[in-house]
């Protein structure tokens, strides 16, 4: 897909390249700082989780333009035992380690669309989307 970037994601300095490209695909589409900001935090967290429940996945970073608006969409998967409570995982203060289990509802909270898949020993692939509203100029710079 054009524009997408693939961080793969061994160690929390992989976060630091996630976050920093998840911001400038913001960036490029017109996401305010302040969205930007809330992307990358959102990136930092699903990130965080493969690095220390998995040790090892990838975030992919796409960018979406519609006619209507446009989005950034992050992917993050790994191929881990997989979320034995999805239900549970996205509750606040529910947590299998030693954080504050605040990473999934947090990262849900921040991006506007958040789906999870996620099986028992097939891994988990989380889909998260930012969107906002292209203006009337944007559209028409789009269609010369």
């Amino acid at each position: 897909m054009d524009g997408d970037v693939l961080v793969t994601i061994e160690a929390d300095v992989d976060l630091v390249r996630a976050r920093a490209e998840a911001r400038a695909v913001a960036e490029r589409l017109g996401f305010s700082r302040m969205d930007g900001t809330l992307i990358a935090t959102a990136v930092s967290e699903l990130g965080r989780n493969i690095v220390v429940h998995v040790g090892a996945g990838e975030i992919v970073v796409h960018p979406e333009e519609q006619d209507d608006r446009c989005g950034v969409i992050v992917i993050a998967r790994d191929s881990g035992p997989g979320i034995r409570d999805v239900e549970a995982a996205l509750r606040d203060g529910y947590g299998t380690g030693n954080g504050l289990g605040l990473g999934l509802p947090g990262a849900r909270r921040i991006m506007d669309d958040f789906e999870i898949e996620s099986g028992n020993g097939s891994g988990t692939t989380i889909r998260a989307a930012k969107w906002r509203m292209r203006d009337a100029l944007e559209k028409l710079r789009d269609r010369r």
